[in-house]
C-alpha cells in the first residue's frame, strides 16, 4: 500500500512539476560562488508528506540555481528533533539548524504574536481564501515579524499542509463524543484552548511519542493534516477520523541570519526564487495528495462529515479572546475570502 500511495504521489510530483519550472525567473549566475551547506529540518516524512516534498523540491531547485554552490541538506523524519527544538537551535544561536519547515503555531510561542492569528481555528474558510492571503501584500507583514522581533529568522514563505482534522482510537462520529477525551495537542495555548472548548481534554504529548501514546491509550486521540495522518501511521492506532477541519495547517519555511550571512548575494537572490516556486508547487500538491490519501486509506478507516458551524460555535470565546489585540488585521485576513 505505501508503494502505490508513494507511486500516486510522485506522479503528481512530477505532473506538478512542469508548471512550477513554467514560472521560474531567470536566476543570477552563482557558478562562482563558494559552496555552502545548509541543513533543513523537518519533522515529517519526506516522500510522503505535503511538507516533505516541498522540502526535496526546494532543495533540488536551490542546487540547480545555484549552479550547484548551494547544498540543502535535508533531515527529515524528526531525526533532529520536534519544531520546538528546532526553534530552540535557531533562536538560540546553536547553529546545528541553519533553516526548518515550522508550522506557524510553532512560532508563536517564540514572541510573534501577529502570527497567531493564521492559527486560529476556522480562520481560513478554504484553501482559496489562504493562498489568496498568501499572495496579498499583507502576507509579508506575517513573513517579516520573526525578523523584526529579533528572533534571528528571516520568513522565505508560507504555505500549508492541509486541513487539520481530529482522529480517535475509538469510535467517535460528533462533538458529543469526544466530552472527556484526551486529544494530544502541541503546546501551542490557542490549540489547547479549542480542544477543551470541543469538551476534550487538550493534552501535550511529543509528537515524537504520538503514535505509542495512542496505542497503548494514554491519548484518545489526536489532530494532524490527513497527509500526515497517513505518513505517520496514525490510522494504524487511531482509524476514527473526523473531518472537522478546524484549523489550515499554516506552515514557514525560515532561514537563520546566521545561515543567510554565509550566503553571497546571488546566492540569496537564488533561494528567493527558489522559495516563490515552491509555495506555487505548495499549493498546487497540497489538496492533491488529500484526496487521493484518502482515497487510499479507504475502507481502513471511517471518515465522518461534520456540522462545521455547531464547532466553531464552539470556539467564539477562543477566538475573540485571541483576536482582541489585532481585531483590524483580523479582519483583514478574513475580508480575504
Amino acid at each position: 500500500m505505501k508503494k502505490k500511495l508513494l507511486a500516486v504521489t510522485m506522479a503528481a510530483v512530477l505532473a506538478l512539476g512542469f508548471s512550477t519550472m513554467a514560472m521560474a525567473e531567470e536566476a543570477p549566475d552563482c557558478s562562482g560562488d563558494p559552496e555552502v551547506t545548509l541543513v533543513y529540518a523537518e519533522v515529517n516524512p519526506l516522500e510522503t508528506t505535503v511538507v516533505g516534498q516541498v522540502a526535496m523540491h526546494f532543495a533540488e531547485r536551490v542546487n540547480e540555481l545555484t549552479s550547484g554552490t548551494v547544498t540543502i541538506d535535508i533531515q527529515g523524519g524528526g531525526v533532529l528533533g520536534a519544531e520546538g527544538d528546532y526553534c530552540d537551535d535557531m533562536i538560540g544561536g546553536i547553529g546545528t539548524i541553519d533553516m526548518a519547515r515550522l508550522s506557524v503555531s510553532t512560532l508563536t510561542g517564540y514572541g510573534v504574536p501577529k502570527s497567531a492569528l493564521l492559527c486560529l481555528p476556522f480562520t481560513f474558510t478554504s484553501r482559496d481564501h489562504f493562498w489568496n492571503f498568501a499572495a496579498s501584500d499583507l502576507a509579508q507583514e506575517f513573513m517579516d515579524e520573526p525578523e523584526e522581533n529579533g528572533l534571528g529568522l528571516r520568513g522565505l514563505f508560507l504555505g500549508e499542509e492541509g486541513f487539520r482534522h481530529i482522529f480517535c482510537n475509538k469510535e467517535v462520529s460528533s462533538l458529543d463524543d469526544l466530552q472527556g477525551l484526551k486529544i494530544r495537542v502541541s503546546t501551542d495555548p490557542t490549540m489547547v484552548g479549542m480542544i477543551n472548548a470541543f469538551g476534550a481534554e487538550a493534552t501535550v504529548i511529543a509528537y515524537g511519542e504520538l503514535y505509542q501514546s495512542l496505542q497503548s491509550g494514554v491519548v484518545d486521540g489526536a489532530e494532524n493534516p490527513v497527509g500526515n495522518y497517513k505518513a505517520n501511521s496514525f490510522y494504524e492506532v487511531a482509524p476514527y477520523l473526523l473531518l472537522d477541519g478546524h484549523q489550515l495547517g499554516v506552515i514557514e519555511l525560515v532561514i537563520t541570519d546566521m545561515a543567510w550571512d554565509k550566503l553571497t548575494e546571488n546566492q540569496q537572490e537564488c533561494i528567493k526564487i527558489a522559495a516563490k516556486e515552491c509555495q506555487q508547487y505548495n499549493k498546487e500538491l497540497s489538496e492533491k495528495i488529500e484526496e487521493d490519501t484518502l482515497a487510499e486509506l479507504g475502507d481502513q478507516i471511517t471518515v465522518v462529515e461534520v456540522d462545521k458551524q455547531e464547532w466553531i460555535d464552539k470556539c467564539a470565546d477562543v477566538i475573540a479572546e485571541a483576536t482582541a489585540d489585532y481585531a483590524d488585521l483580523y479582519q483583514a485576513i478574513e475580508d480575504l475570502q
